[in-house]
């Protein structure tokens, strides 16, 4: 990925949403961690949760999160009910957003268990060389994986080296009950290109089914040219709807935002009609909000 090229390009991941029932505390565990800092703060409007599909969230705290020097990527947290029946890494919807980190092995040793707990410690995955991983929990049940980049250049694809110790959330992994279904209306409805599609044994999917090492997993990226923008996985039978409070976010990884050239392109309908937002995310653009058929959010953000 070309360091000179601007943030704000269509397919870009603007922003990772997490639903979590301690806001201060999560708050402090990204903070601490990740060395991200608050650039806003304030309560869910009604009209911003109707764009969700989510009226019980109005008025809850919400803090919005960036790097250091902050390209253009945010983590929100907002406050939610905590859900009982949630299980990291075992329902539809986001599964997990893909961070770029500086040092994958460092911030592995200096990771607090009681903020983030190691569910994949740093390693090579056979079969991609371009860069390092590891897989974290926090404490609301999102999972974030924290890759160093090693080479950028794929076949098909571009991967982002990290400016700062956490930077910028480069690939939001799905979960879904029918892979195709998922892929085409990412790719039909909301405007994305359909990339390359690899069988694997994923340990993060077979230690959360108690599947044998060797289960093979299908998962396709969808991108913009050489931008990715989803893993979309195909979960075992046992995987479940995603459990949640009524009126509510999903619990976890809950809302991925994406930069898209024109709303008008989208096919896919929106929860509520688009209408221009303010802050440090919207910068005064047209949003809107579309559900996905893994019940994924899919936040839109014009440019």
């Amino acid at each position: 990925m070309n360091s000179e090229s601007p943030f704000d390009t269509p397919g870009r991941i603007l922003c990772g949403t997490v639903v979590t029932p301690d806001l201060r505390a999560s708050l402090a565990d990204y903070s601490s961690q990740f060395g991200l800092s608050v650039v806003e703060e304030g309560r869910i409007s009604p009209d911003l949760a109707r764009s969700w599909g989510a009226p019980a969230q109005v008025a809850r705290p919400y803090a919005l999160l960036a790097a250091p020097g902050g390209a253009g990527c945010f983590v929100r947290l907002v406050e939610g009910a905590a859900v009982p029946d949630y299980q990291a890494l075992r329902h539809f919807g986001w599964a997990a957003f893909e961070f770029t980190v500086a040092d994958a092995f460092a911030l592995h040793t200096r990771m607090d268990p009681a903020a983030f707990r190691v569910i994949g410690a740093p390693k090579l995955v056979p079969g991609f060389d371009n860069f390092i991983p590891f897989q974290v929990e926090g404490r609301a049940g999102e999972v974030l994986y924290l890759n160093t980049v090693l080479n950028g250049a794929m076949a098909d694809l571009d991967l982002p080296h990290a400016r700062a110790l956490v930077d910028t959330i480069f690939i939001a992994v799905l979960a879904t009950q029918d892979r195709a279904e998922t892929v085409g209306f990412h790719r039909d409805r909301l405007g994305f290109e359909e990339g390359q599609t690899w069988v694997i044994p994923y340990s993060m999917i077979n230690n959360s089914f108690g599947l044998p090492d060797d289960f093979q997993t299908a998962m396709t990226m969808t991108k913009t040219g050489r931008l990715p923008a989803c893993e979309i996985d195909q979960y075992p039978e046992g995987a479940t709807d995603r459990p949640r409070a009524t009126g509510e976010l999903p619990p976890g990884n809950a809302i991925v935002s994406f930069a898209v050239a024109s709303l008008e392109a989208v096919t896919a309908p929106f929860i509520e009609p688009p209408v221009v937002r303010d802050g440090p995310l919207y910068r005064g653009r047209r949003v809107a909000t579309v559900r996905g058929p893994a019940s994924e959010l899919v936040e839109l953000v014009e440019l």
